[in-house]
């Protein structure tokens, strides 16, 4: 098995978190805290105006950032080549925050530790998918090797950079999206819905 990673429909995504929810909750989250975040952006304006959804999680980059800079190893690459998190370890000094251009990793107050998204390691173990992946209506994530996921979605129109992502030029995250032509498109803003 190769690189494990997402792969995201971002086409036929309507933005309705229930992923992000569906996350919380099996985690659970305090308010104010999510490890898997939909955010809604528009570019354009009428009568070409467009919106679009990403649902963001850990993207179990190939060089994570967050690894690098841990000082005891609280955070690191397990063998199935997931971004992972070892809770009892952390000292809470925050620099895999920091690091992370993704904003993954989150600091926990009321247990003063990072946390962060391990990709339902658990569920996976005992041979489920991700929460998130089984709870969206639409089927717009998927989970797996991402070659085989790439094989499977080929002639799709398929990235890692958006721009309004961070470049993935040095950390190669393990995530393909599916995109939208206005998706490529420069001077997209947030918007909340």
């Amino acid at each position: 098995m190769g690189k494990l990673g997402f792969y995201y429909d971002a086409t036929y995504c309507t933005g309705c978190k229930t992923c992000q929810i569906a996350c919380k909750d099996k985690n659970r989250l305090d308010i104010g805290t999510i490890f898997r975040a939909v955010k809604d952006y528009e570019i354009g304006e009428y009568p070409n105006a467009s919106i679009y959804h990403i649902s963001m999680s850990c993207n179990h980059c190939e060089h994570p950032a967050c690894v690098a800079v841990c000082p005891v190893g609280a955070m690191y690459v397990a063998e199935d080549g997931t971004v992972i998190h070892d809770d009892d370890m952390c000292i809470g000094c925050k620099a895999c925050v920091a690091a992370c251009p993704y904003g993954a990793p989150k600091f926990v107050e009321a247990k003063n530790i990072v946390q962060k998204c391990d990709a339902c390691a658990a569920i996976r173990a005992a041979g489920g998918n991700p929460v998130c992946v089984d709870a969206c209506p639409m089927r717009v994530l998927e989970f797996g090797d991402l070659d085989e996921l790439a094989a499977k979605h080929a002639g799709e129109n398929l990235v890692k950079d958006l721009p309004v992502l961070p470049s993935s030029e040095t950390t190669n995250p393990s995530i393909l999206i599916k995109v939208k032509d206005s998706m490529l498109l420069e001077g997209a803003e947030e918007a909340y819905l």
